[in-house]
């Protein structure tokens, strides 16, 4: 499987299945995948998570059911070295990021006056 097929199979289940994704502004989508996103990635190759705020606990709490999951569903996390994981994970930022706010056409993300 490539990067791009399995990026694509991890946003595929986000879309299905995460509520966190449809903040209504792009500040607050942008804040959402990277505290989310950033600490799955660090459960996921063994790093220490930041618990210290409010919001570090809340994106942790997200983080830890993506996680559990994903190392259930998908099967090739767990060959994975250390390395690629955060490969991927970045690339999944990226694609999530572009998704949901960049390539976005919902205009109320950026309408000022919301």
């Amino acid at each position: 499987m490539t990067q791009e097929q399995q990026v694509e199979a991890l946003v595929d289940y986000i879309m299905k299945h995460c509520l966190w994704q449809f903040h209504s502004r792009n500040w607050d989508r942008e804040k959402q995948n990277a505290g989310v996103l950033g600490k799955t990635r660090q459960l996921l190759c063994g790093e220490a998570v930041d618990l210290s705020t409010p919001a570090d606990r809340c994106y942790w709490a997200d983080a830890v059911v993506l996680a559990d999951t994903w190392r259930k569903r998908f099967k090739w996390l767990a060959e994975m070295p250390t390395d690629a994981i955060a490969t991927l994970m970045h690339a999944l930022h990226q694609r999530l990021d572009y998704l949901t706010i960049t390539g976005s056409l919902n205009a109320e993300l950026t309408d000022q006056r919301y």
